[in-house]
């Protein structure tokens, strides 16, 4: 499968389970690209690219994820970063959350294929599942501007649930607006996906 050849030749040597996550992530690349012709979950569907941009983007940090014992993965799309994380990290209970009903249901029925256990899905809006849950880390994904998204969890983090999101490279003045929300926020780290497909940061924000 060309998927699981490009995911063995792009993904970092030293990420946990890494032939578990060949396996697994080129089978929900496969179910995504199956999904696609008719429901609309992603434009990358190139195996190089996909695995690029859908697998190594989202693990590439997982040492970020380490010390938590459940992490909210708030607007999940079609399963990212929540379930390759997932898959690296088998004793974190992950819970993933999207609202919008037909890729929660897509969601659900990847998790059931790959038989990840510590995951489950919600069809439901992220801030208020972490209202309930109090997830150890919530994380998001290209899901909406930093404003935003440190608006709808601003109470959550003030009652200790770390925030990381998945950044592009301008992050300066992101940063910046965290102080209107009494949050602390700090570049984690940058990274560079491979083939020069672009930088991202991680930005990591406490109370």
């Amino acid at each position: 499968m060309e998927f699981a050849e490009e995911l063995a030749r792009v993904l970092p040597p030293d990420v946990p389970h890494r032939d578990r996550l060949i396996e697994k992530a080129a089978e929900h690349l496969h179910l995504i690209v199956t999904a696609n012709e008719y429901m609309n979950l992603t434009r990358i569907t190139d195996p190089r690219e996909a695995a690029i941009k859908h697998i190594f983007d989202c693990v590439a940090p997982w040492r970020y994820f380490l010390g938590a014992t459940s992490i909210l993965d708030a607007g999940t799309g079609a399963g990212f970063p929540g379930i390759p994380l997932a898959i690296v990290m088998p004793e974190v209970r992950f819970t993933l959350a999207e609202s919008t009903q037909k890729k929660a249901r897509f969601v659900e029925s990847v998790v059931e294929a790959l038989e990840l256990d510590n995951v489950e899905v919600k069809g439901e809006r992220a801030e208020q599942i972490a209202e309930t849950q109090r997830p150890g880390i919530v994380t998001a994904r290209a899901v909406a501007p930093f404003h935003k998204i440190v608006d709808l969890f601003a109470k959550t983090v003030n009652r200790g649930t770390k925030l990381i999101l998945y950044k592009g490279p301008e992050v300066d003045a992101e940063l910046a607006e965290a102080t209107r929300f009494r949050v602390r926020a700090q570049a984690l780290w940058r990274y560079e996906l491979p083939d020069e497909m672009g930088t991202r940061t991680l930005i990591g924000v406490r109370s």
